[in-house]
């Protein structure tokens, strides 16, 4: 129990931060092309409590650590918010703005993986302290978090935001055919989850982005 408690503590702030700061991404993106939607519904706020899914963001990133701190069984820690409501056909140039609205939730994983990993850093070779420890694993835990969120949303499926960057760039003849999946999307993701074929699609470019971040901060 107590490892669990500790593992909670560790990732509770690094899982909140990276999941709902995702969404207000889109929703400030969204808005700068001319879309209100998200707006109006009072989405566009770096307040937590206003994209917080009690099963995404609580229930599911919570059991998998459960599940890891006490039968020791491994898996891709991730989550989701409440979408961002963004009506697509409001954007000043709905099909090449989409891209820049789906790009900006992983361009924020990134920069906050970057800033977990300069938090590494400076917890790293600063004088040891009574926090030094918990600090160094919650800048794991959030370079962690930000790594499986943005490569997942990468991925060319519809409704990820890869499916969406995809639907941007593909011709329109066959956008319109591709974006079509977008309602499968979710059950496909489920599909290759428990046939481990998601895990092996992920690891290999979750490590690679971990070996990137370690070489930029020296470590």
């Amino acid at each position: 129990m107590d490892s669990l408690i500790s593992a909670l503590a560790i990732w509770a702030l690094p899982v909140l931060l990276a999941i709902t700061l995702h969404e207000a991404a889109h929703g400030y993106v969204a808005r700068h092309f001319g879309d209100p939607t998200a707006d109006l519904a009072g989405r566009i706020t770096l307040n937590p409590l206003r994209h917080i899914d009690p099963v995404g963001t609580l229930l599911v990133p919570a059991s998998i650590l459960a599940l890891s701190s006490l039968f020791g069984a491994g898996g891709i820690l991730f989550g989701w918010a409440k979408p961002v409501p963004v009506n697509f056909s409001r954007l000043r140039n709905p099909k090449a703005d989409m891209l820049w609205v789906a790009a900006a939730g992983p361009f924020t994983n990134l920069i906050m993986a970057l800033g977990w990993a300069i938090l590494f850093r400076i917890a790293l070779v600063g004088e040891p302290g009574a926090y030094t420890l918990p600090l160094l694993k919650m800048a794991d835990a959030g370079m962690q978090i930000n790594a499986v969120l943005m490569v997942l949303n990468l991925l060319p499926l519809p409704p990820l935001d890869g499916g969406r960057i995809a639907v941007s760039l593909l011709p329109h003849h066959l956008a319109w055919r591709f974006a079509r999946l977008e309602p499968y999307g979710f059950p496909i993701l489920l599909v290759l989850l428990f046939t481990g074929v998601l895990g092996a699609i992920l690891w290999p470019l979750i490590a690679g982005f971990r070996f990137v971040l370690g070489a930029l901060i020296g470590i």
